[in-house]
C-alpha cells in the first residue's frame, strides 16, 4: 500500500540552529585565539544596527506567517505562500534576517571567527533547508509557487 508523503518540508533540524552552533564555535575559538575585525568602538555600532535590522525583518516575516495562518516551522505543513512584505524582495527573508544578526553579532563582538563560517552556513542553509521548503512548496503549491519563484529572488 503507497505511503502518502508528509505534509512538511522535512527540516528536521529547526534552521535558527544553522547559524547558532557555527556561530557559537566561532565564539569558541575566539575565547581561545581571538581575531577582531576592527577596534571594538568602530564595530560595535554596525554590529548593532545590523544585529537589529536582522531581528526585525525576522519578527517581520514571522508576523506575515501568523497573519497568513502559515507555519514557519519546516516539520509543520505551510498552509499559504506569503507573497507580501518582505517576500515581495526576498523568498527567504527570515534567512536573510538571520544572517544579518550573525553578521551584526560577530561585529558587535568584534570577532572574525564566526564570519569565517558564514559562508558554510549559507551553502548548508542552502542545500539542507532551502532546497528542501522549495521541492516542497514546488510540489504542494505546484504553478502557484513557481510563479512566485519566477518573480521574487530566492535571497536578495
Amino acid at each position: 500500500m503507497p505511503t502518502t508523503p508528509p505534509d512538511h518540508a522535512g527540516v528536521r533540524l529547526p534552521p535558527p540552529f544553522f547559524y547558532v552552533i557555527p556561530f557559537c564555535a566561532g565564539l569558541l575559538l575566539h575565547r581561545v585565539h581571538p581575531i577582531p575585525i576592527l577596534r571594538r568602538e568602530m564595530s560595535a555600532a554596525p554590529g548593532l544596527v545590523l544585529a537589529a535590522l536582522g531581528l526585525l525583518l525576522v519578527a517581520w516575516a514571522l508576523g506575515l506567517f501568523a497573519r497568513a495562518r502559515t507555519s514557519p516551522i519546516p516539520v509543520k505543513p505551510t498552509t499559504a505562500i506569503v507573497e507580501t512584505g518582505p517576500y515581495r524582495f526576498s523568498r527567504n527573508p527570515m534567512y536573510v534576517g538571520l544572517t544579518l544578526l550573525y553578521t551584526g553579532l560577530a561585529l558587535w563582538i568584534d570577532t572574525l571567527w564566526p564570519l569565517l563560517f558564514l559562508p558554510i552556513v549559507l551553502v548548508v542553509v542552502q542545500r539542507a533547508v532551502i532546497a528542501r521548503e522549495e521541492r516542497y512548496l514546488e510540489a504542494k503549491f505546484g504553478e502557484g509557487y513557481l510563479g512566485y519563484k519566477a518573480r521574487v529572488r530566492r535571497w536578495l
